[in-house]
């Protein structure tokens, strides 16, 4: 049997673990469209769900590099994991999600992206449906 200083103790745990992972989200018609972002802060990444059709779409790594004693931004490398690997796709990809891993101090970011019609518009209005969803 636990006592109930365990129990108290394995609430505690459970409750900590919870805060671990932050997520929050939010919802805008973005030409004529709904379009869902979801942004989820990890300890070691930043997810960020974009989505006109309700499911993942491509999965794309946005990776900051940077060169030792340097004082630039870092570079950002594109690495589509799972879906279509289109050259727009990693220009979309830069674009959307860069500014979430320079304001995170260079966390890598795990883009799920799933658009329609891709405009410069409709890139920017998303950018900051992203924005609005900051965590980090």
């Amino acid at each position: 049997m636990w006592s109930n200083q365990q129990l108290c103790q394995s609430a505690r745990t459970l409750m900590a673990a919870k805060s671990i992972i932050r997520s929050k989200q939010a919802a805008e018609a973005v030409d004529g469209t709904l379009t869902e972002v979801v942004c989820t802060v990890f300890n070691d990444y930043i997810f960020v769900v974009v989505t006109q059709y309700g499911k993942m779409g491509t999965l794309i790594s946005v990776t900051p590099h940077s060169v030792e004693n340097e004082i630039s931004k870092p570079t950002f490398s594109t690495k589509i994991l799972m879906g279509k690997d289109e050259p727009l796709i990693h220009v979309y990809a830069k674009h959307l999600v860069t500014f979430v891993s320079e304001e995170s101090g260079n966390k890598p970011v795990l883009l799920a992206l799933a658009l329609k019609d891709a405009n410069v518009d409709s890139i920017k209005s998303i950018k900051q449906l992203i924005q609005s969803c900051r965590l980090w």
